[in-house]
């Protein structure tokens, strides 16, 4: 791990960094308070850091109150060093982000430990911002597919229809349905079907741009939001989906299947934030079934519609 050590005494800057760098660190140095902000607000910055109270242009306290004041995305485990022993200052000092204090001069081995406390407090804030991230993806995606779920992909359809308004542009959407998917799971078995959603979720995200929506709609269906996609793109783009499906095929522990999907597509132009998204999701699945009725494995595009 890597650490800031911040003095603006050469010798006992000198001295600290080879204190930290026993004690298994890689450290770098800054000689004023502007530096050490500079250093540690860098997006690839240290998380761990030893401040000088006195120090040039920024104090040990100020650094403090300047890394607390800006956003990231990682905490920064923040010890001041300093020869001040009033409880005044102690508290000035903690008051202003600090995380530890630590009086000059100090001892090797109490220096460890302290440097281990912060390590191991980074390495716990570390795990749960994992956990809280998990949690976060659980409750917005598909647990089989990992694709945005139902209510999510309709938050994201919704936004970009608040943005096509906001730019005067237009969204379009596909929902995909696999054809004859209960034959796949009567045939095969659940196991292989799931596979397939999966390999099929897969392809779709790859299918498109990596801004556009792609979502489990439901079953063996997926909804696919694409922003500023007009009614020519999306005639080609649609067309390019149904292709990249049917063309390869789809591996799995029963060996390779080929798998075809129909698809259901329509444009919505001039948004309204009043008008609700069913309408349009209604146009788009009878352009689906009507893609059923006609023989499966092709595209069916809705007219383009207004909102009123």
């Amino acid at each position: 791990m890597r650490i800031l050590v911040a003095d603006d005494d050469p010798v006992s800057l000198r001295i600290m960094q080879r204190t930290v760098e026993k004690c298994g660190y890689e450290v770098i140095t800054a000689d004023n308070g502007r530096k050490a902000v500079a250093a540690l607000c860098r997006e690839d910055g240290p998380r761990l850091a030893l401040i000088d109270w006195m120090m040039p242009e920024l104090d040990g306290p100020s650094v403090c109150r300047e890394v607390r004041s800006r956003p990231h995305e990682a905490y920064v485990y923040i010890m001041l060093l300093t020869s001040k022993q009033q409880i005044e200052d102690v508290v000035k000092g903690l008051e202003a982000g600090a995380d530890d204090y630590l009086t000059k001069p100090c001892h090797p081995a109490e220096l460890k430990a302290r440097l281990h406390t912060g390590r191991r407090i980074l390495e716990l804030e570390d795990s749960l911002v994992v956990a809280r991230e998990e949690m976060r993806f659980k409750a917005t995606h598909d647990s089989l597919t990992s694709l945005w779920d139902r209510g999510s992909i309709f938050a994201l359809l919704k936004n970009e229809l608040s943005r096509a308004s906001r730019e005067n542009s237009t969204v379009s959407l596909m929902i995909c349905d696999i054809d004859h998917f209960k034959q796949i799971n009567d045939v095969h078995g659940h196991l292989i079907g799931d596979e397939v959603l999966q390999q099929l979720s897969t392809r779709l995200q790859d299918l498109v741009r990596p801004y556009d929506g792609v979502g489990r709609y439901g079953g063996e269906e997926f909804l696919v939001v694409l922003g500023g996609c007009d009614a020519d793109s999306l005639r080609k783009r649609a067309e390019e989906v149904r292709q990249g499906i049917c063309q390869a095929p789809f591996h799995t522990k029963n060996g390779p299947l080929f798998v075809t999907a129909s698809i259901g597509a329509i444009t919505i132009e001039e948004w309204n934030r009043s008008t609700p998204i069913e309408p349009f999701l209604k146009e788009a699945d009878a352009a689906l079934y009507r893609a059923k009725d006609a023989g499966r494995n092709c595209v069916v595009f809705a007219n383009s519609l207004v909102a009123s």
